[in-house]
């Protein structure tokens, strides 16, 4: 498993989205995200919609506390960013993908 500083990386890019049901910020995460993914990770990426409302369990298991929630948990270092992801260049960085 090769994997660098500038966000290149062999390992897929593994992802948790936390939503509850179709809220506006929910459904805005999930676009932006999802086009963040196809621009920068074509192909390379995994993404994981867990909908608390359906499923309490994982929000327990992972210790979400706000919606909606986003964790990276491949490649490392784990990630973790709240909001609906509308900032571009903030999810780029934190998630340490290059342009």
């Amino acid at each position: 498993m090769e994997d660098s500083s500038d966000g290149t990386s062999t390992t897929k890019h593994k992802f948790m989205l936390f939503v509850s049901g179709m809220s506006v910020k929910s459904g805005h995460a999930i676009e932006n995200i999802r086009k963040i993914c196809d621009t920068y990770l074509t192909n390379n990426y995994e993404l994981e919609i867990v909908d608390i409302s359906r499923d309490k369990e994982q929000a327990v298991i992972h210790q979400i506390v706000a919606i909606p929630t986003l964790i990276k948990t491949q490649p490392e270092p784990k990630r973790i960013i709240l909001g609906d992801l509308s900032d571009k260049e903030k999810v780029l960085y934190i998630l340490n993908i290059s342009k």
